[in-house]
């Protein structure tokens, strides 16, 4: 603004006092400009304008897309229709775990299958069922014939259990549950407290008594259902498609929405974006009841016809040697899959493969390099980029929080200050309804949807979807992430909900006080859990309390050290134990030694 208000200030005078030609004035403002830093903006320009022009028309490319499904009301099943006519004997799926493949004409007749078999049990459009499974072929089987119905499907995270898993269950209000064989004991242990009308049918190998009463073997009774499209219900491009569940403030995880569109424009805005090809063949190991692994990977074979392999669960060992057997070409990741990469010992696998992008939610500047070096991947995606000279285009922007509080600051006339290069910030969405692009679908949840949006960000009026992510964008444009916000911080990949692992040892602990955060540990991506709890005497049976936790939270929601204040601090050093943290355990933390 300063720069701007000096240049307009030599024109005048260089023009109007001093009577220069133009010739004159224009050199005159060119070497001011320089000398006043404008350079900078000439080389960003320079090394932006290509890559911000490209990602200016994806983006309109998509819109127009999108706009076009909305007209005619193509939803997630009818587009996938499209993409079986157009190669009904092209692989679609392969499962790593079976070496089980899918042909999109079997993909279509499974999911198919489930519609017409749920429809006969009673279920319809606006109905939600959950499901409950690992990663496999079937799991995207079940949610599409759901779709075709549009009966709305639950995605549980597998990691939950007791509480967390029975408040997914009944908040979504599901009328029937599909569980894996192999996530029957956690249905066990919440079975009593059930809606009794709930429908329980389990996948996988049948073991009648190791699963609830009344529980049906769904794969026989798929065998039986017909394999053609049930009557289509009227359902648009902006229906609920299913729910994906988030880490909650409250305490427990609160149901995102996924329309059929936002569904459709992330596949279509990585697919576009990444400069991805039909032929492609995508490495997917990331949990399908996530985004990352069922939007951005799966939609990739349904919306684009690319084959994908599913992993039940990321192997570092066996990454490589997958890639090579399926002759991948793409491979998803996050943060942490790729340090675990980089810790494994070098092998001849890792330079035999055919895989030219690695695609994932970001990564810090040094894994980024060492990882493409190391591995020879000529194209890492990170998390992003937003344009230094052509902002207004793009629906993201930085803005600067207050580090304590995570309250976002605001300047003297309301509005959201943006961050420069180099400062860290919230990263926030404009929240435009009509625009296909910046809609906001939210959360079941109006609480939670309230929390999430924030008025007067970009301008006086306006309202902006708050991310909770703290990034940092370079002088380039390109954002890094930093931390999480609010409460809940990040580890092993998932979003961790220090209230509800509070609340969960307060419990244990007979109401003891309880306070969970987040702390950094080098050599490792986000925060690894630390619970203060207070105890004065210091007595804890840490042997019982380390096995309960196993039943009460996920792997990654339970803290790695145990502070029982005021004087005793231990940790959590993989033995299935608590043990204390001396001078020596806490060194191997910090050189990265020891393995979280």
């Amino acid at each position: 603004m300063l720069l701007g208000a000096s240049l307009v200030g030599v024109l005048l005078f260089s023009k109007l006092v001093l009577k220069l030609p133009w010739t004159q004035v224009g050199f005159s403002l060119l070497f001011l400009y320089l000398g006043s830093g404008g350079w900078r903006f000439i080389r960003v320009f320079i090394k932006t304008i290509r890559r911000d022009i490209f990602g200016g028309l994806v983006l309109l490319k998509v819109k127009a897309k999108v706009r076009q499904c909305l007209q005619e009301r193509r939803t997630v099943p009818i587009l996938f229709a499209s993409t079986v006519r157009r190669h009904p004997d092209k692989t679609a799926l392969i499962f790593e775990g079976t070496d089980t493949h899918w042909t999109f004409r079997q993909l279509d007749e499974y999911s198919s299958s489930v519609a017409n078999f749920l429809q006969a049990r009673g279920l319809a459009s606006g109905d939600v069922a959950a499901i409950f499974m690992e990663n496999r072929n079937e799991f995207v089987g079940l949610w599409l014939g759901m779709a075709k119905l549009g009966v709305e499907a639950a995605l549980i995270n597998t990691n939950l259990r007791r509480d967390a898993l029975l408040h997914c269950l009944t908040t979504s209000r599901a009328r029937a549950l599909v569980f894996g064989s192999e996530m029957a004991s956690a249905i066990c242990e919440v079975h009593a407290s059930l809606d009794p009308s709930l429908s329980l049918f389990c996948s996988g190998s049948w073991e009648p008594g190791a699963v609830p009463p009344s529980t049906e073997h769904l794969d026989p009774l798929l065998k039986d259902a017909p394999k053609h499209l049930p009557s289509c219900p009227d359902k648009g491009f902006t229906d609920k498609l299913f729910y994906i569940y988030t880490s909650g403030t409250t305490g427990l995880p609160k149901a995102a929405i996924v329309v059929h569109s936002r569904y459709y424009r992330m596949a279509a805005l990585v697919y576009y974006g990444f400069r991805m090809r039909p032929n492609d063949i995508v490495y997917d190991c990331l949990p399908l009841y996530h985004s990352a692994g069922n939007i951005v990977g799966i939609g990739q074979c349904l919306l684009h016809g690319m084959t994908v392999v599913i992993r039940k669960k990321f192997s570092a060992s066996r990454f490589w040697d997958d890639c090579i057997k399926y002759n991948c070409t793409i491979v998803q990741y996050i943060g942490e899959l790729c340090r675990y990469l980089l810790n494994q010992p070098p092998r001849e696998a890792e330079n035999q493969h055919q895989v030219r992008m690695a695609l994932g939610n970001g990564l810090r500047q040094s894994i980024w390099t060492n990882f493409s070096s190391r591995f020879h991947i000529p194209q890492v995606g990170a998390c992003g980029f937003n344009s230094r000279i052509l902002s207004f285009v793009y629906p993201i922007r930085l803005v600067r929080v207050n580090e304590d509080t995570m309250e976002l600051i605001r300047g003297p006339d309301g509005v959201c200050i943006p961050c420069q290069p180099g400062e860290p910030g919230q990263l926030v969405g404009r929240i435009i309804q009509k625009d296909p692009l910046r809609r906001f679908d939210g959360y079941l949840n109006q609480g939670a949807n309230n929390k999430k949006i924030a008025k007067d960000v970009f301008k006086k009026g306006d309202q902006a979807y708050l991310t909770g992510d703290v990034l940092v964008m370079d002088e380039l444009g390109y954002l890094y992430f930093r931390d999480r916000t609010g409460d809940t911080f990040r580890w092993k990949g998932e979003n961790v909900s220090t209230t509800e692992v509070e609340g969960t040892l307060s419990r244990l602990l007979d109401m003891a006080d309880v306070a969970v955060y987040g702390v950094e540990v080098p050599g490792t991506e986000g925060r690894a859990g630390m619970a203060a709890v207070a105890s004065p005497t210091g007595n804890c049976d840490l042997e019982r309390f380390a096995q309960v936790l196993e039943k009460e939270l996920p792997l990654y929601a339970r803290p790695i050290f145990l502070r029982l204040l005021p004087e005793l601090h231990k940790t959590d050093a993989q033995k299935g134990r608590y043990v204390p943290l001396d001078q020596e355990a806490y060194s191997r933390i910090q050189a990265g030694e020891e393995k979280l």
